[in-house]
């Protein structure tokens, strides 16, 4: 999914952060048809047959409901966007929280208040005397690499790790560990797996993939189900399992690259290669399925019935419900986020919807039901659908989420157990890519430098998806059950009779036997990880310098390599001894010692089992890279990772990089430059200067007079699309300095065919010299009357008075925590 609350918020801030969108086009393929064909598909063997027990009752309790009754449960609604009184009137079948929204607001929100709410949210829907059926109230969540929301919780490594694992087994372990810490705060829906079958890995939701092999993603897909949900004719949604959700369908790693795109595939590769999660995921029971953002050949997959009803319900048959994504039926021809008939129609069984528009949508649906535009057997099989995974669920029988078996037992939640299953997962998904010398494992008793931003850092570690949306805004007190990466190797340098000492820029005051040096991608989730090429940190080559320093100083190095996807690192290849490929190993950080570090022997404690389940680059150039693509040619092909007894010696690499075009049009001024094709615009009495912040000359400075009317704007040479970015509720970020506080009043803009601003006065008062962020949401501007796909100028500051102002980045990204609001005064 995709969300983020509309917020404007202030933060101290103490580094640039990146996350720019590049512009990519979708791959030459098929632009045939977007009407599938059922009988061109496999009818799938299910496990779970329809019960005729079940069945009677849900007719039982369909011939009791009204249309509004059966409309309601057709709408699931953002706890940021409705209370708990208003499901006193308005008796909805769902609610979930987003990827940035939890209790009061509070995204560090601890296990018990998440609870709490689900009980004032329960038993507000339950509240009924007009003797129609009481239908239980179901909440969803993306636990996606463990219950990710909840302070506490065993974070797992994400699914590009798990496929480099290549144990099946491991991942129904992980599953039903997640489902146990999920239900402990009584929320009973789990918005995973994700199944896609990533082709293009500049994509930001390439870590969410199991692999580019559709065969690795079909043999996980299944057990991860089976995990979460229980084993059909076994403990099959038992206490302490939650319903799942195989998501996104279908093609979503199709898209060339960027989120919401267009998979420009035939219906054959449709079918063998991005349909290979459902063909185990749907037989292991799977009760829901939700489409995705993206289109196939130019048809929004949302909308697509030929897909949703023709191949997934009728030929498949799957006879579970279909859970939109975040607000996704909206971008379907011919509808709004509020009126949205023609997805229903298409086989779409649930909105899921975010804003304050909801009673919208239901007063619309309401209406097209009555009248017919919806038909009234289209209505009834969505809520029937909705209904049997209720009763399969034991939903009616679980009552109010506290009184449930597994609710309340909050020492679950990151249980040791669970953080057991963790820690061997990630031992089993680290990939050696590179040991010339043979210098790993590490000896005991050496004395070992631990170096690099990623070393002591479990939110780098955890990546997106990490209590915040983004994974960012968060510090290693925040997972107060975890261990980073540089606590687990002090333990195991201790252990074997050595000594460990951290130091992120690499100094030392006595040269080290070894230099471990841990560093890689900074968190991201959609929108803001999709990339313009494949090179590792294009514009900041700090941890490069790191490596060559430690290097050229005579110490062994061991690069330690965190990341969502495979990177161009030729350059970081050359100068590190051993270069292991962590990908995002959750909270674990201590499974990354257990095969570094050998133990008192000298003999490995663990040897790297890990296989690559995604291609590497060979040149930055190679977006598309997959073993069954034509012209296949890996720096490390698929499968690839050595072990201790392996005697293979990597040679000095080329570092040419081939001229690309990387368009990114998302970070608007970054480390002292424009993007591309723009230029500012400087109007009225005002001196322009560049000042230094994290090097020489990356910021600039404003110093206006205050004698006129003035201001500054960013002027694209052709105007952005933004349209998607503000969908997902991405927001204008702000990184900067006042020297001499404001004197009139301020506000910052947009402007694409009308102009919108916010005022930000309030943003630039209080201390003078520190570094601070400003988060206005694009949602502002657009409802301000911005055309977001067509932006011509996407910052525009003006100000009445006197103002002195340093400004370092401006991008377009999901804001830090905060506060809701549209403006500071």
């Amino acid at each position: 999914m995709a969300f983020h609350r509309i917020l404007i918020t202030i933060v101290a801030t103490t580094a640039l952060s990146g996350g720019a969108i590049g512009q990519q086009t979708a791959p030459a393929a098929d632009t045939g048809s977007a009407v599938a064909h059922p009988d061109l598909w496999p009818k799938l063997p299910l496990k779970r047959q329809r019960d005729p027990k079940v069945e009677a009752r849900v007719d039982q309790i369909l011939s009791r409901m009204t249309v509004e009754d059966k409309v309601g449960q057709l709408i699931q609604v953002d706890i940021a966007s409705i209370t708990p009184k208003d499901l006193e009137t308005y008796k909805l079948g769902s609610i979930l929280n987003g990827g940035n929204s939890a209790p009061n607001n509070d995204e560090f929100a601890p296990a018990p208040e998440w609870l709490k709410l689900f009980d004032a949210f329960y038993d507000a829907s339950a509240k009924r005397s007009d003797g129609r059926p009481q239908i239980p109230l179901i909440w969803g969540t993306d636990a996606v690499h463990g219950a990710n929301n909840i302070v506490g919780a065993t974070l797992f490594p994400h699914n590009i790790g798990l496929g480099a694992a290549r144990d099946p087994e491991l991942i129904r372990k992980i599953g039903a560990a997640t489902a146990a810490e999920t239900a402990a705060t009584g929320i009973d829906w789990s918005f995973a797996p994700t199944v896609a079958v990533v082709q293009d890995d500049r994509w930001g939701r390439t870590y969410e993939s199991y692999s580019e092999d559709p065969a690795i993603v079909e043999s996980y897909a299944g057990k991860m189900v089976e995990g979460i949900q229980g084993s059909v004719g076994g403990d099959f949604m038992r206490p302490g399992h939650v319903i799942s959700s195989i998501k996104h369908f279908l093609g979503d790693g199709g898209t060339g690259g960027r989120d919401q795109g267009d998979t420009r595939v035939s219906e054959e590769v449709l079918r063998d290669v991005h349909a290979a999660g459902y063909r185990s995921g749907l037989v292991a029971g799977a009760l829901t399925v939700m489409p995705s953002f993206s289109s196939w050949n130019g048809t929004k997959m949302t909308g697509n019935k030929s897909l949703l009803t023709g191949v997934l319900k009728d030929r498949m048959g799957f006879d579970g419900f279909t859970i939109g994504d975040w607000n996704a039926h909206g971008q379907v021809p011919g509808c709004t986020n509020e009126d949205c008939a023609p997805a229903i129609n298409a086989g779409l069984d649930m909105f899921m919807y975010s804003g304050p528009g909801w009673k919208q949508l239901h007063a619309n649906t309401l209406r097209e039901a009555k009248d017919g535009t919806i038909p009234a057997a289209r209505l009834d099989d969505a809520v029937r659908r909705i209904l049997r995974v209720k009763v399969l669920a034991g939903s009616f029988e679980a009552g109010r989420p506290s009184s449930r078996p597994i609710s309340g037992k909050f020492d679950l939640i990151g249980a040791p157990a669970h953080r057991a299953i963790a820690r061997q997962a990630v031992r089993e998904s680290l990939v050696l890519l590179k040991n010339n010398g043979n210098i790993l494992p590490l000896k005991p008793g050496a004395n070992i430098l631990v170096a690099g931003r990623g070393a002591d850092n479990i939110g780098q570690q955890a990546g997106g998806w990490s209590i915040t949306w983004q994974g960012t805004g968060v510090t290693n007190a925040n997972f107060p059950n975890g261990q980073s990466i540089w606590s687990g190797i002090d333990e195991a340098v201790k252990a074997g009779g050595g000594k460990a000492t951290l130091a992120v820029d690499g100094s030392y005051a006595a040269k080290p036997d070894a230099a471990i040096v841990v560093f890689g991608e900074t968190p991201y989730a959609e929108f803001t990880g999709d990339r313009p090429t494949l090179e590792y940190s294009p514009e900041d080559k700090s941890d490069l310098a790191l490596l060559k320093k430690l290097k050229a100083a005579g110490i062994p190095v061991v690069a330690v390599f965190l990341s969502g996807r495979p990177l161009w690192v030729n350059p970081e290849l050359n100068a590190a001894d051993a270069f292991v490929a962590a990908f995002l190993p959750g909270t674990e950080g201590g499974g990354v010692a257990d095969v570094l570090i050998a133990g008192r022997d000298g003999k490995p404690r663990n040897d790297f089992r890990g296989k690559l389940s995604f291609s590497w680059p060979k040149r930055l150039d190679q977006y598309v890279l997959n073993k069954r693509d034509p012209n296949y040619d890996p720096l490390f092909p698929i499968g690839y990772g050595l072990t201790y007894g392996q005697g293979t010696t990597v040679p000095m690499l080329s570092e040419a990089r081939p001229a690309v075009a990387a368009g990114d049009q998302n970070a608007l001024f970054v480390r002292g430059r424009l993007v591309a094709g723009a230029r500012l615009n400087v109007m009225g009495p005002v001196q322009q200067t560049r000042v230094d912040r994290a090097a020489q000359e990356d910021s600039l400075r404003f110093a206006f007079a205050g004698t006129a009317p003035a201001g500054a704007a960013i002027e694209e040479a052709k105007p952005i699309d933004i349209t998607r970015e503000s969908n997902g509720q991405l927001s204008l970020l702000l990184d900067y300095r006042v020297t001499g506080a404001p004197s009139g009043e301020v506000t910052l803009g947009m402007e694409g065919g009308k102009t919108a601003s916010v005022p930000i006065t309030g943003a630039l008062k209080g201390e003078l010299g520190q570094w601070r962020q400003l988060a206005v949401p694009l949602r502002c501007f657009a409802d301000g009357g911005v055309a977001m796909g067509a932006v011509s100028k996407p910052w525009i500051i003006a100000i009445s008075g006197k103002l002195n102002l340093d400004i370092s980045s401006i991008r377009i990204a999901s804001a830090p925590p905060g506060p809701v609001s549209c403006g500071v005064r």
